[in-house]
């Protein structure tokens, strides 16, 4: 048996699937932790890049990467620092701070023209960016089909200011509260955390999340002497050719400081610093010795705020929150479907193939960073595998 109650023999086959990953030239490259019962396991295969310098180093635990969405849960555990400080409370409107939501207006009709309008029934408040219901987000159409999803795609990445100047004039998808909508509130809730710490939201997630728990490379930036660990993203693969596109490199988006640091997708980090905070948040908050939340808050975060009303109409495809629910910036496992995740596990993806769950039933971190675009497209592997070869390996 390894360390943490796992069976050697059978968590040889996490590095087996980072392996065949890798040698199928999906990515160059793939890290794996798995955490539990104070055993840590770390797996890597592979290169940071197909191609140039980073085509000979090896991926490793301090390898930099794009987390995308995986920014979100560290978004919202910054933003309860704030709740338990006193400086916001979770029901109480933010048009103080983001007076570009005040006296919104809502689509009469979702899909309608952006002029056919109601007055919004309530006013935007920080429970609803933490739990995305705010009343506006990602709407998945076809361009030119549906005028609010082409107007929110339309809305760039300028100063914080002006993207929410833009974001505020236009109204909302539906009612504030009424159901789950993805990405948006995570932008949101990060320009609401620069204003009420007034510092850049960057600062405010370094010294309220980062520095305590020694997440030394995680930020929206890679500084100059860490560019050389920085894995190369990549989308999917040329149609003509079938080599590997490049998305983002070394020298690419992440190498100089953003106009607008996005809490929905703009992090970087390594799955050593996201262990770090997962570890965090499986003990109640703490983290060798430094407490960034207290229990109250953590529960809280990883418990489903989703009501079955909220559920019915949300979501990205018919079922989606059959078997899960949504805390604050998270999901939240309420049905065993799988192997794994169990029932009260929390975590949530990344664009380019980061994931990540605690499973406290288990006492169980598992994390896997690769960094390659998934969105819209079939034939690229599930991370399901992933959670069937950790789960699989439990031995005790």
């Amino acid at each position: 048996m390894a360390t943490g109650g796992f069976s050697s023999k059978r968590l040889g086959r996490v590095r087996a699937l980072l392996e065949r990953h890798v040698d199928s030239g999906f990515v160059p490259g793939a890290v794996a932790v798995v955490a539990r019962h104070g055993g840590v396991h770390v797996e890597a295969a592979g290169y940071l890049a197909f191609e140039g310098a980073g085509s000979h180093i090896p991926m490793a635990g301090d390898t930099i990467c794009r987390l995308g969405s995986m920014s979100k849960p560290i978004v919202a555990a910054c933003a309860m620092t704030l709740v338990e400080d006193g400086t916001l409370r979770l029901d109480d409107p933010v048009d103080d701070l983001l007076p570009e939501l005040a006296d919104m207006r809502v689509l009469a009709d979702p899909t309608g023209p952006l002029t056919e309008t109601v007055a919004a029934e309530r006013p935007i408040t920080l429970r609803d960016l933490l739990t995305y219901t705010l009343g506006t987000g990602m709407v998945p159409a076809e361009p030119g089909t549906v005028p609010i999803a082409d107007a929110l795609n339309a809305l760039g990445r300028p100063s914080p200011d002006e993207w929410m100047r833009r974001l505020g004039a236009l109204p909302l998808v539906h009612q504030p509260g009424e159901r789950w909508m993805y990405d948006t509130a995570a932008d949101v809730t990060g320009v609401l955390i620069a204003r009420a710490t007034g510092m850049s939201f960057g600062d405010a997630l370094r010294q309220r999340i980062c520095d305590p728990l020694g997440m030394k490379d995680t930020a929206f930036s890679v500084s100059g002497e860490s560019i050389g660990r920085l894995a190369t993203a990549y989308e999917r693969d040329n149609a003509a050719t079938g080599e590997p596109v490049v998305d983002d490199g070394p020298d690419g988006q992440w190498s100089r400081p953003p106009a607008f640091e996005s809490g929905g997708g703009g992090l970087v980090s390594t799955a050593d610093d996201y262990l770090a905070f997962a570890s965090a948040l499986l003990a109640g908050g703490a983290h060798h010795g430094e407490r960034v939340l207290s229990r109250a808050s953590v529960t809280l975060m990883t418990s489903d705020q989703l009501t079955p009303a909220q559920k019915a109409v949300s979501g990205f495809w018919p079922g989606y929150f059959d078997a899960m629910g949504w805390g604050f910036g998270m999901s939240v496992r309420t049905r065993r479907t799988h192997l794994g995740p169990s029932v009260g596990s929390y975590g949530w993806p990344g664009f380019y193939g980061t994931a990540w769950y605690n499973d406290p039933a288990e006492d169980m971190t598992a994390i896997l960073f690769l960094q390659r675009a998934h969105a819209g497209d079939q034939r690229l592997p599930r991370s399901q595998d992933f959670w069937t070869a950790v789960y699989q390996a439990i031995d005790d």
